[in-house]
């Protein structure tokens, strides 16, 4: 890797941009901006990009993805599209005839969303369009998956009933179906992230399981070098990192910059679409089962000596909770620990917590695409409560600080879509669900932009430059906003339209 990955060299003088409202020079050496003005000098040897009034703006963030898994899917079978059991068997039928995987290999599809079918998952719907082939169906959310009998067979579950595995009991699978070759895996994910910064993306929070920062060091070190990279632990892990003295925000030698030790990652529940997120009320039609109120995965006395420990390390804590019951017990947790960190989802809230965020320090880390997804999903199954649900505006007013993200590949890896769903919850011709909980479109971008703030002299130069001035522009246009260019440290990753690089 080159010494510069991180940072550009030399003088780069953007001209005619436009920030907040005024046309300025900016001027950027060794990575950093240096000046910021009307008509500023150039030294002979700057290279100057004329932006002609283009804005620029702070580099987005996405706080939250699964890298991997986001690199993967954009390879696998695509079963976003379905809107039932029976639309999935013929997806996966078309592909057996037109693109069946290698003898002995399994065919792995992704994105199916069961909560509102009309139909169930089932084994017996894939054996006959399949045979012996291993099938294996990831959900959009990433909390269960669905087999046919040969995938069944081959990883211990012949006898399940069903086929479709939630939770815990699929994460072996997980692991195994992520199993790809560390060269194919490095071009892949070198695409993924090229595409991420054409969208204007210069960092990612990587909550990829169980611990992924060896393989972040190793890819940059061969090229990946378009993003900065924030890489988490799960608890399985957790003691190795603290071994290591690996401390949050740790810069990781050898990948000039571009990589930084992460938090603690804790899932305690499920997810909505799967119905197993932990909630104070059961699920409607559910309630005789084994689990009518969804799963708790942590429970509260494992949780606030798991926060301990690893704070009393430098590790923060990012704790995954989505049913208002889970939120109450990981506020509950951060409270009893002292310890201060985020927690990811936040999607249904009681009334009482939305306060706590503030008053504990806790992050609200949220993925505003959801709840244009799961608008639908939610108005079923957490009827008479969507009014607390994804309830940005409340937590914004009452003081909390938002970071935005996506959770890719549950949604795409797009901080436009992100602050689009943000300030307009609706992506088509229906009315805003909920439109009291939106939030303006300067709340959405500052959650967006990552750990260095505004544009300002002293700042990384982690910047993007748009065509059109995105706060003019209507929610829906946000979603396909073009970007003209990308840089990270004063280097660019993207470049479209501005000239030579």
């Amino acid at each position: 890797m080159s010494d510069h990955a991180g940072a550009g060299r030399g003088e780069l003088v953007l001209r005619s941009a436009r920030m907040g409202g005024r046309i300025v020079d900016i001027t950027i050496e060794a990575g950093v901006v240096t000046a910021i003005g009307p008509e500023l000098t150039a030294s002979r040897d700057a290279e100057v990009v004329a932006l002609d009034g283009r804005s620029v703006l702070p580099g987005l963030w996405d706080n939250h993805v699964h890298f991997d898994q986001w690199t993967l899917a954009r390879k696998r079978l695509d079963l976003g599209s379905a809107r039932s059991a029976d639309e999935v068997v013929a997806l996966v039928a078309r592909r057996m005839r037109t693109d069946p995987p290698a003898q002995g290999a399994a065919l792995v599809g992704a994105g199916f969303r069961d909560a509102l079918w009309p139909d169930v998952p089932h084994r017996d719907l894939l054996d006959p369009v399949t045979g012996g082939t291993p099938v294996v169906l990831v959900s959009a959310d990433l909390h269960c998956c669905w087999l046919n009998s040969a995938a069944a067979r081959t990883y211990g579950w012949a006898t399940h009933p069903t086929g479709v595995l939630r939770e815990t009991d699929w994460h072996p699978i997980m692991e195994d179906t992520r199993k790809v070759p560390v060269t194919q895996l490095d071009v892949w994910a070198g695409e993924a992230a090229q595409a991420a910064s054409a969208r204007g993306v210069v960092g990612v929070v990587d909550f990829e399981a169980p611990f992924q920062l060896d393989a972040w060091a190793g890819r940059i070190s061969r090229g990946c070098t378009a993003l900065r990279v924030v890489s988490s632990v799960w608890p399985s892990h957790l003691d190795q990192a603290i071994s290591r003295g690996l401390r949050t925000g740790d810069p990781i030698p050898g990948t000039a910059g571009l990589l930084t030790m992460g938090p603690l990652k804790v899932v305690s529940d499920g997810s909505l679409n799967t119905r197993t997120a932990y909630c104070q009320d059961p699920y409607p039609g559910l309630e005789a089962t084994a689990h009518p109120c969804g799963v708790l995965l942590v429970a509260p006395e494992d949780l606030v000596p798991l926060l301990r420990k690893a704070a009393a390390a430098g590790i923060d804590a990012a704790v995954h909770a989505i049913g208002d019951k889970a939120n109450t017990f990981a506020l509950d947790a951060f409270a009893a620990s002292g310890v201060r960190g985020r927690i990811e989802h936040a999607q249904l809230l009681s009334e009482p917590d939305v306060a706590r965020f503030a008053e504990l320090g806790v992050v609200a880390s949220v993925q505003p695409e959801h709840a244009i997804d799961d608008r639908d999903v939610a108005d079923r199954y957490w009827k008479g409560r969507t009014s607390r649900a994804f309830p940005y505006r409340s937590l914004r007013d009452a003081g909390a600080e938002l970071v935005l993200g996506s959770d890719a590949p549950v949604a795409p890896l797009d901080p436009w879509v992100s602050i689009a769903a943000a300030v307009r919850r609706s992506a088509d011709d229906r009315p805003s669900w909920h439109g009291e909980q939106e939030i303006p479109f300067d709340v959405a971008l500052a959650a967006s932009a990552g750990p260095d703030g505004p544009i300002r002299v002293g700042r990384r130069a982690d910047m993007i430059v748009t065509e059109d001035v995105p706060a003019e522009l209507d929610p829906l246009a946000l979603r396909t906003l073009p970007v003209a260019g990308t840089m990270v440290g004063g280097r660019w990753t993207h470049r479209a339209g501005l000239g030579s690089p």
